[in-house]
């Protein structure tokens, strides 16, 4: 016991915040079922930094106001989450001596902003933790692969331009709104394209079905026709409340391989920890701490 309470003594002293405790945070409405803070917090403790990081409710337009916030307080790092992604882009446009990295840029969507002396600079790291999710955790690689992704929205394009940047031979948008799809499958270049999802090419030949829409979060709904699915598949579900989605038990039962949103989840936040502390991410305590209850 004297041991174990000295090691948790060592441990408290060496993590609490201190007067120079650099801040992290992650803003989006709602907020306090995010798991990013100890994602995030695991991987300041894995590497010795004396960071700390916290969720911080913002309301729907005080984007402007939130992002004062962290110049004027210092904050080093801010992760970005539903539903201020695009508002957060727009705003960074116009930040004085910032500039909008390339997927952000093509995306209109940040979801990382590095605080460089009080110049906001926003980056999308979506597309990055995606395709490093699918290498790491499913063992997939997408060049010369055949990609449905369901969705139009700021996930989806992020994937969407990941997978034609990552080499995919076809990326098809299914989508409810042709417009919104034909916005995501433009961001693939020559292999993108817009596709219903009962075309017998779409869902059903494509070595990698992608869910990036909300539904499934309900834990009852589909975002497809589930006997679409097949063994020779690898299915992959980016929500990540619940961790096992409707759609990834019905592919589950159709032999296909699985992937949840947990690891998307981790290694995008690796890219982030890379970016706002110039240290190598300890990747594996984030994709331990993204799947902690």
């Amino acid at each position: 016991m004297g041991s174990s309470a000295g090691e948790l003594e060592v441990r408290l002293e060496v993590t609490a915040p201190t007067g120079r405790t650099r801040l992290a945070a992650v803003i989006g409405d709602p907020i306090r079922h995010s798991r990013s803070p100890q994602i995030f917090n695991a991987a300041f403790a894995a590497t010795g930094l004396d960071w700390v990081y916290v969720a911080l409710e913002v309301a729907e337009g005080h984007v402007p106001a939130a992002l004062e916030g962290m110049r004027a307080l210092g904050i080093a790092g801010l992760s970005v989450t539903m539903p201020h992604k695009t508002a957060v882009a727009d705003h960074l446009d116009a930040v004085d001596g910032g500039e909008l990295a390339h997927e952000a840029r093509a995306l209109r969507a940040v979801n990382c902003v590095a605080n460089r002396d009080g110049s906001l600079v926003g980056h999308n790291t979506d597309g990055a933790g995606f395709v490093a999710s699918l290498r790491a955790d499913a063992g997939f690689d997408p060049s010369g692969s055949r990609c449905a992704v369901l969705g139009a929205g700021g996930a989806a394009r992020a994937l969407v331009l990941a997978l034609a940047g990552a080499g995919a031979a076809d990326v098809a948008v299914v989508n409810r709104t042709r417009d919104a799809a034909v916005t995501a499958a433009a961001l693939a270049g020559p292999v993108g394209r817009v596709a219903g999802p009962d075309e017998p090419d779409v869902v059903d030949a494509a070595d990698l079905v992608v869910n990036a829409t909300p539904v499934g979060m309900d834990g009852s709904s589909l975002p497809l026709d589930p006997s679409r699915l097949s063994a020779r598949q690898l299915v992959v579900d980016i929500v990540v409340e619940p961790v096992e989605t409707p759609l990834l038990r019905e592919a589950a039962a159709r032999g296909a391989r699985t992937l949840g949103g947990l690891g998307m989840l981790a290694h995008q936040a690796a890219v982030a920890f890379e970016i706002w502390t110039g240290r190598p991410a300890p990747v594996e305590a984030m994709v331990e701490a993204a799947g902690r209850q």
